[in-house]
């Protein structure tokens, strides 16, 4: 684990929602780090809050109190451009579905963020293949999702996460729609991917199996973080 500063550090992060003329407090004053190199597993019961939890770390949402980190970076003032540029280039995302598009093969999914980034078509495309390489499906690159299986569709979805080279990972539930079988196997590559890039990697799961593989577990419950 390197011992470089933190690529993501929250610091007294509250999140508030109204509902039903309520104001619901999801989260209370969240405090973490993530290191480059670092796979961290986030855990807690459902409606806990670890999507709001990521969606704040990914910068698709603003704190209303706190401090969003990312590659030593204050967020909580930039504006959207700025936040846009900053999750393009710095981070990665993971969900539980795919969300592949559905008109163009794994290669062109792994192209389009990359041109969308200003990377040229070619090189965009030896990325994407090399990432689908990586993932094992080279012979696949140019089948649509509907024709790949589940664990295929979230391999695409890995290496799309991968392909601007992010410094951070965030991944919400992405073994949550496979079986035993398919999700061990995907967080196997995504883990070893991620090590052999040094990426910072937070990974909110249920499966308590996979977050004893990870270098420490999070637990967030009743709107506050602790160690697991």
């Amino acid at each position: 684990m390197s011992e470089a500063g933190p690529i993501l550090h929250l610091e007294g992060v509250r999140r508030v929602f109204a509902q039903a003329g309520e104001r619901l407090e999801v989260l209370r004053g969240i405090d973490l780090a993530i290191r480059p190199g670092e796979m961290v597993a986030l855990v807690g019961p459902s409606g806990s809050g670890k999507s709001t939890l990521l969606h704040l770390a990914g910068l698709l949402e603003r704190p209303d109190e706190g401090e969003v980190r990312v590659a030593g970076e204050a967020t909580s003032r930039l504006n959207d451009d700025r936040r846009t540029g900053l999750r393009r280039s710095t981070i990665g995302f993971v969900y539980q579905y795919h969300h592949l598009l559905p008109e163009f093969s794994a290669l062109e999914n792994v192209v389009i963020p990359q041109m969308i980034a200003g990377v040229a078509r070619r090189k965009a495309s030896m990325r994407a293949e090399e990432l689908l390489s990586k993932v094992g499906l080279a012979r696949r690159a140019s089948h649509r999702p509907a024709q790949l299986s589940g664990g295929e569709q979230q391999r695409v979805a890995v290496a799309r996460a991968l392909a601007n080279a992010p410094r951070l990972l965030l991944a919400d539930e992405p073994t949550g729609n496979l079986d035993h079988h398919h999700a061990d196997e995907a967080f196997a590559l995504l883990q070893d991917l991620v090590r052999a890039a040094g990426v910072g990697a937070l990974i909110a799961t249920h499966n308590l199996e996979l977050a004893g593989r990870m270098d420490r577990t999070l637990v967030l419950d009743d709107g506050r973080v602790k160690a697991g």
